[in-house]
């Protein structure tokens, strides 16, 4: 098996922070699982850019995406880090460009920016005061913050004129350590316009839900490379999964709290929860679906001892 393997962070909400009054030592509770993944051997580490707890918005404790990816590219040696995914509508993207820049420095090259086209958690953008776009003008906002901050990474002055973005003559030193530029992930799984995006734009995709899901969307996405002239290979294919590992499927289904399989529920992931055979049989399945990474999501990824396990199996 050749593939790689990243870690969702708990970042707060569902994934254990919940439990930690103190918000210092709920970052560095966090901090800690980073660290764990970056010794243990797994590729990547990965933020979520919400501002609140989902599915249900709470007063618990929820760290914000960039300024936590500045600091554990401070805290962390060889593990990539990740945002998933950030909204262009939140930040404008020659901004959120040179935010990129900035960690991909302290982090001596080892950030990827993952975006899309948001819009999925309207009650978010409402509290914060976003204005809530319809799924055209989304993915207009992602076309062309795409091309905003591919310009701010590559030229010496940015100019773009668009529908929703104004950039005129900005300069974003330094750009980064990566060359040509900080690898760019784009999710979703629109398959008429944001497959497109990815066949045009990406170094990476990012797809959620089931292996079926992840295998029509990847011969979708091969067939937009063929009609672009893409190189289909040169796309990073991540896929997400959870996973609950014990000696058998009830030992593993006992780690999982109930609010988690509630949410399972709903977002239709792939599960990867059993003994480290079944796991292994799962993992296979992706991986013959095209997926080159599997971003894991341990209901109790706070007790470092699930990564443990899982890098002493598959890493």
């Amino acid at each position: 098996m050749s593939l790689q393997f990243g870690v969702s962070l708990p970042q707060g909400g569902m994934m254990g922070l919940a439990s930690i009054n103190d918000p210092v030592e709920a970052y560095e509770a966090m901090t800690r699982v980073a660290q764990s993944a970056d010794e243990l051997g797994f590729s990547s580490v990965w933020l979520s850019d919400q501002f609140q707890t989902i599915p249900q918005p709470a007063q618990e404790i929820l760290f914000e995406c960039w300024a936590s990816l500045a600091a554990l590219a401070r805290d962390t040696k060889r593990v990539r880090l990740g945002s998933l995914v950030t909204c262009p509508t939140y930040r404008n993207p020659a901004l959120l460009a040179k935010m990129a820049s900035t960690i991909d420095v302290l982090s001596h090259g080892r950030l990827t920016l993952g975006i899309g086209a948001g819009g999925w958690n309207e009650r978010q953008d409402r509290a914060y005061g976003y204005e809530a776009f319809d799924a055209p003008a989304r993915l207009q906002h992602l076309r062309e913050a795409i091309q905003i901050m591919l310009s701010m990474w590559t030229q010496d002055e940015a100019v773009f004129e668009g529908e929703y973005y104004h950039v005129r003559g900005a300069i974003n030193q330094p750009k980064g350590v990566q060359k040509p530029h900080i690898p760019l992930l784009i999710a979703g799984g629109g398959e008429k316009v944001t497959l497109k995006l990815v066949a045009q734009y990406a170094d990476a995709y990012h797809i959620g839900g089931d292996v079926a899901t992840v295998q029509h969307k990847l011969a979708i996405l091969k067939q937009h490379c063929e009609a672009l002239g893409r190189n289909y290979e040169s796309i990073h294919c991540i896929a997400s999964a959870f996973c609950s590992m014990g000696e058998t499927y009830e030992q593993a289904m006992a780690k999982i709290p109930e609010a988690f399989l509630g949410f399972l529920r709903s977002v239709g992931m792939t599960t990867l929860i059993g003994s480290p055979a079944t796991i292994r049989e799962g993992l296979a399945a992706l991986e013959a679906a095209g997926a080159q990474e599997v971003l894991l999501l341990f209901p109790n990824a706070l007790q470092v001892d699930s990564l443990r396990l899982f890098a002493h199996e598959f890493i």
